[in-house]
């Protein structure tokens, strides 16, 4: 299959998540997508969705030795309970609260609209799939 039929199947499948979502009328690439994007394209790079997602947060673990994708995946695997996530990192719950406001100054205030929470928690899946690799 030449690149230009690539491209169209890829548009194609575009224009039927657009559909699917209700975005009738509007435009988009893959990568505008987001999960979606990776899931339905022929290329999908995980682990480029996984740094676009997460990249500030890793980045930022990194620099400075901290746990914020420990305290997301406890945060979000405990229902985003802030008394329960506390409780499994054995830590203040001002902690928790401090490292999670650290999240939104790194990934937005919106981090914890229901999409984007839905996309987070599947790049720290993907993420700890791809640090057992």
């Amino acid at each position: 299959m030449c690149s230009s039929d690539l491209a169209h199947a890829e548009a194609a499948r575009c224009v039927r998540a657009l559909l699917a979502l209700g975005r009738t009328g509007e435009g988009a690439a893959m990568a505008g997508l987001g999960f979606l994007g990776q899931l339905l394209g022929d290329r999908a790079d995980l682990d480029a969705f996984v740094r676009q997602t997460l990249g500030p947060v890793l980045d930022y673990d990194e620099r400075r030795g901290t746990e914020l994708v420990a305290t997301l995946r406890a945060y979000f695997a405990n229902g985003a309970q802030l008394a329960r996530t506390k409780d499994v990192l054995h830590v203040h719950v001002n902690t928790v609260v401090q490292r999670l406001e650290r999240v939104a100054s790194l990934l937005g205030e919106d981090w914890q609209a229901p999409d984007r929470a839905l996309e987070i928690q599947l790049a720290l899946r993907l993420h700890r799939l791809g640090s057992a690799r």
